[in-house]
């Protein structure tokens, strides 16, 4: 048994979207890039492996990446910690960092728990993650069709970036795809 997507957007939007915040990060000079591997992201996370000027780092939980972030900023860089949405519940804590400290912070999330999702541990998280990061004082921005993704993006780094806030972009389940077991 093998899984494989379904439900994403044509494959020529579907290919598209992670260039769209790609070229969003390379105009924002996003120089560090912190991810747990994940299939949503793979596209970008390559683009991100191969670009001189980035430092793409591979992490084993999503809130060393909140840690990176910090560390950046302190360090005279960018960031854009990149995670599934179940490792939100993970950077809970660490969170409290960039709330009391005040540092700018991007995060993009690809989403699980939603759209067609076939595993049940993926939707508690899947559904909490808007509220949680709410509460922790981080402004949510959604997109969830390929045409959505640069603006959704570039207003979330333009908010971190250049007012200072700390913003998350959650790439819906229905853009990115969602998993089916194929026999």
């Amino acid at each position: 048994m093998t899984v494989a997507s379904a439900d994403a957007a044509s494959d020529e939007a579907h290919a598209a979207w992670p260039d769209d915040i790609y070229d969003v990060l390379k105009a924002f000079d996003v120089r560090q890039a912190p991810y747990v591997p994940d299939g949503g992201h793979k596209q970008l996370i390559e683009r991100l492996q191969a670009d001189p000027d980035v430092l793409a780092v591979s992490l084993t939980t999503e809130e060393e990446g909140v840690a990176l972030a910090a560390g950046a900023w302190l360090g005279g860089q960018r960031s854009a910690l990149l995670m599934q949405s179940s490792g939100v519940g993970n950077c809970i804590n660490m969170l409290s960092l960039i709330r009391t400290c005040k540092f700018p912070f991007l995060t993009l999330i690809t989403m699980r728990g939603e759209w067609g999702e076939f595993n049940p541990w993926q939707v508690p998280m899947g559904s909490a993650v808007q509220p949680v990061l709410e509460l922790m004082g981080v402004q949510v921005r959604r997109a969830d069709q390929p045409d959505e993704v640069r603006d959704v993006v570039q207003n979330a780094a333009s908010m971190a970036f250049l007012g200072g806030s700390a913003v998350a972009v959650l790439l819906g389940q229905r853009l990115v795809g969602s998993k089916v077991f194929v026999k």
